[in-house]
């Protein structure tokens, strides 16, 4: 009972730690001399961000994020929030914000035919733009804890877009209730993946087929072949090659970004992990996965 007692008195806000200071503030709007125009402004440094059209409205990013948190505090069972644990990531000098939840305790296990382990644990991503930039928005996903590689992929991960003004937290806790199940089977396929073998040649004409720029796929056919060291030459280690591209842009991988000065790297990032869900919805990548 004891034990029962302390896990609830964890359950709060702190469950996933405390929202970073920099994505802390009141949005304010002032006119500007176009009427059907107003300034966006950071609350607590006075920062104009961005121009809006006046009809548009938005809560401010911990009112949004807090009610994603508490709604999965109240709706999930217990023992999935332990060990949780939350990132944030930021763009547009803070207007626009993708909060990572990580959830360990709810996982799949995948071993490939070299004999490599791995668990890979459910993931929910969400969004927030107090710019315009993007709507509300709800993903789920999964996280490989061996390299700790992203994942959104499959029929699950649709866009949940929600109105700019509001979250309709009724859609959510649907959507949550959902993606749990749909999770634990992508975890299925993803062991499916990692029992069908690959042939280079295929891998390569596949690469070339989605990848228009020639440079791009030899680097990520290069990338497969790091993985395939490690995993063994099989499907699960090409998603594993796309999935580090998608979370890394560094000298691991090759595949850095271009510095613009524009404060979107993030967004770049994660445009990438929707590049990925679609090289792995595609024909190209269901026929090798059926060869």
């Amino acid at each position: 009972m004891n034990n029962i007692i302390e896990l609830n008195a964890n359950l709060s806000r702190n469950t996933f730690g405390d929202m970073p200071n920099k994505i802390d503030f009141d949005v304010v709007f002032e006119p500007t001399k176009v009427s059907h125009k107003k300034y966006v402004v950071n609350g607590a440094t006075g920062e104009y961000l961005d121009t809006v059209g006046d009809t548009f409205n938005c809560v401010s990013h911990p009112d949004f994020f807090y009610q994603v948190q508490d709604t999965m505090i109240e709706e999930l069972p217990q023992q999935h929030l332990i060990n949780a644990s939350c990132d944030f990531k930021v763009a547009r000098h803070n207007a626009w914000v993708l909060m990572d939840v990580k959830l360990p305790e709810v996982k799949v296990n995948i071993t490939t035919n070299r004999g490599f382990s791995t668990d890979v644990s459910w993931r929910a991503i969400a969004l927030h733009g107090i710019d315009g930039s993007c709507s509300n928005q709800v993903y789920f996903g999964g996280i490989e804890y061996f390299c700790t590689n992203g994942q959104i992929s499959g029929q699950w991960d649709k866009v949940r877009r929600k109105n700019t003004s509001g979250f309709i937290l009724a859609f959510f806790i649907d959507e949550l209730r959902v993606a749990k199940d749909a999770f634990y089977e992508h975890g299925k396929r993803l062991q499916a993946w990692a029992e069908t073998p690959t042939i280079t040649w295929q891998i390569k004409q596949m690469l070339e087929s989605l990848i228009p720029s020639e440079r791009k796929a030899d680097r990520m056919l290069n990338l497969y072949h790091e993985e395939a060291a490690v995993r063994g030459s099989n499907v699960y280690a090409l998603y594993s090659a796309m999935t580090n591209y998608s979370t890394y842009a560094d000298d691991r991988n090759g595949f850095n970004l271009r510095n613009t000065g524009h404060d979107t790297q993030a967004v770049s990032m994660w445009n990438r992990e929707h590049e990925v869900s679609k090289w792995v919805s595609s024909n190209q990548f269901a026929q090798l996965v059926a060869a």
